[in-house]
């Protein structure tokens, strides 16, 4: 898959641990609404790449396209449970596997070099799941 170039809104499981967050942006990008939201190694954030640590997924659209780094910032849900298409689930026992993205709209069973952003929380059919989230800042280990 390619990264996103319009909003894709994502559905949401509303279970009361959800957490939102504002982070600033890298300059002269788009975060898309429903993107998979990553660090640059430098503070900022943008749409993920594959290996930035996790800050979770991009409530609306965040225009830094002409902006300098920080003058933006993305609106995400740090912590929550979304309804995902994950590649390589293929039923119920895939439930409790750890699960990557390899850019803002690609979700794998596979590490490889991916970022681990959940879980498999429950399966509900071919490869979609829902997946509990967290942002590597929340985490507690």
């Amino acid at each position: 898959m390619a990264t996103l170039a319009v909003d894709k809104p994502r559905t949401y499981a509303v279970h009361g641990a959800e957490y939102d967050s504002d982070v600033p942006m890298i300059a002269s990008d788009i975060i898309y609404e429903g993107a998979a939201v990553g660090e640059n190694g430098s503070g900022y954030f943008r749409p993920l790449v594959a290996a930035d640590p996790f800050a979770g997924f991009a409530l609306k659209r965040a225009d830094n396209a002409t902006g300098a780094a920080g003058a933006v910032n993305a609106h995400v849900r740090a912590r929550g449970t979304i309804i995902l298409a994950v590649t390589g689930v293929t039923a119920v026992t895939d439930e409790g596997s750890t699960v990557y993205a390899s850019d803002d709209d690609t979700f794998t069973l596979t590490l490889t070099s991916n970022t681990a952003i959940g879980k498999v929380a429950r399966y509900i059919s071919g490869t979609q799941v829902e997946v509990f989230f967290e942002a590597v800042s929340l985490r507690s280990i």
